[in-house]
């Protein structure tokens, strides 16, 4: 005998209970529930104990045999129609995701949805779904770019850091005017100044590479432009200076060294020291470092980490290291689906190419060049199908290049416009502070 019935054995209402949900109070026969045994009100005449009773209501009065529910009272209607007819139906008005959740509340099935409303719920639940993934992924590329991008800016916690160090107030201001350039009028000259240093060194390194600006020695051997060697060293120099500053004013050095930013800094001005020093190992003669005039190119060619120091003054380019760094997925699907349609054409060209003699798409390894070009939409036009056949093929390849390569930017462009317009309001924030 269940606890309901111990209280009220000798009443003659034993065959009901009465239900109240937000105020909207119901009659209800032990019968009509029991059609369905796993829903939460047929459950509640099974209850021997009335700390059973309280797990599946929300308050119990033994003396009235009244279950109270604090659910929406008008969606309880609906229920009352499911236990006559078997069937629920949609409630107008109501959020799908409320609907769902109090029909999993009552403990009522999605095969119980009656046929005319169906199509609907299904419907509304692919909606629902893509707007959640939407919302997930928003979240996370803005979680994502917060901590890839933030980290470039005067934080709060970097700014607490300072609390209990050495010399923590001048660090604090000397840190604040390097990493943000709105603070004050020094710090956008300071910023101004390391800019335009930066394009100086670009300037000066495109012009140390035209031939009229090269010397030679009487031995016909080549040699450093006084010039550009002097506006190579200041630079450098410079670079150095600012470097070690940050360094030494930075809260925290471990992190400072991490940060993407610093090591492209790092990487722009290591080689020039490098190669100082192969140049000094160089005039000693030693017999040990054969190679030592090709690491010293290797390592002028590593000057061009210098054009990528324009990110710390550009939210663009920020923005744009974000979007790869965090658009890896969609990378890879680009690369794949190149790769297999490169593989494809290239195999489909030269099987069609080869007994040509004006052809010189002969082989595989050309093929492979034609096809990567072509799908690309680059076409240099130094290889090219001459047959019906490989014009066709051609043909099929360019559009094939175009839809396979339109997929996914789509989706890194999109990233780019939310990474980009996070990063400008970022350094509005920064300005105004």
């Amino acid at each position: 005998m269940v606890y309901g019935q111990i209280l009220h054995r000798h009443s003659l209402d034993d065959s009901f209970i009465n239900v109240n949900v937000g105020g909207f109070k119901q009659r209800m026969e032990h019968n009509i529930l029991m059609r369905f045994p796993q829903t939460r009100l047929s459950r509640l005449l099974c209850c021997s104990s009335k700390e059973a009773i309280l797990e599946l209501c929300d308050d119990f009065s033994p003396s009235e045999m009244e279950y109270y529910f604090d659910r929406n009272p008008r969606f309880f209607c609906y229920i009352l129609n499911f236990y006559l007819t078997g069937k629920i139906h949609l409630v107008e008005g109501l959020c799908i995701v409320s609907f769902i959740q109090e029909i999993e509340y009552w403990g009522i099935k999605e095969r119980h949805l009656d046929f005319c409303c169906s199509d609907k719920f299904h419907e509304l639940m692919e909606l629902a779904e893509d707007k959640c993934w939407d919302q997930r992924s928003d979240e996370l590329q803005l979680q994502s770019l917060d901590s890839s991008i933030e980290e470039l800016s005067v934080s709060e916690d970097n700014i607490e850091m300072f609390e209990g160090s050495w010399c923590a107030d001048v660090r604090k201001n000397i840190w604040i005017r390097l990493e943000n350039p709105g603070f004050s009028t020094s710090a956008k000259v300071m910023a101004v100044v390391s800019l335009s240093v930066v394009i100086i060194s670009i300037i000066a390194m495109c012009i140390h590479s035209m031939p009229d600006f090269h010397q030679v020695d009487h031995n016909e051997k080549e040699i450093e432009n006084p010039v550009m060697n002097f506006f190579e060293s200041f630079c450098v120099l410079f670079f150095s200076a600012e470097f070690i500053l940050r360094l030494a004013v930075a809260p925290s050095a471990k992190k400072f060294l991490c940060s993407p930013l610093n090591i492209i800094d790092l990487m722009s001005i290591m080689p020039f020291y490098v190669t100082l020093a192969c140049d000094i190992v160089d005039e000693g003669e030693n017999t040990e470092l054969e190679n030592v005039g090709k690491v010293v190119q290797i390592l002028r060619l590593m000057r061009v980490f210098r054009i990528l120091k324009l990110a710390r003054h550009s939210s663009g380019l920020r923005s744009l290291g974000a979007t790869l760094q965090h658009s890896s997925h969609e990378v890879g699907q680009l690369v794949l689906f190149l790769s297999v349609g490169i593989s494809m054409f290239s195999s489909l060209i030269y099987c069609v190419e080869k007994d040509s003699r004006e052809s010189t798409l002969q082989t595989m390894p050309i093929g492979w060049w034609w096809a990567t070009i072509s799908m690309t939409t680059v076409g240099y036009g130094d290889t090219f199908p001459v047959t019906l056949a490989g014009k066709l093929i051609g043909t099929l390849c360019i559009v094939c290049g175009l839809l396979i390569v339109a997929l996914p930017i789509t989706n890194i462009f999109n990233k780019f416009s939310k990474f980009y317009q996070r990063q400008k309001h970022i350094d509005l924030r920064q300005s105004n502070k």
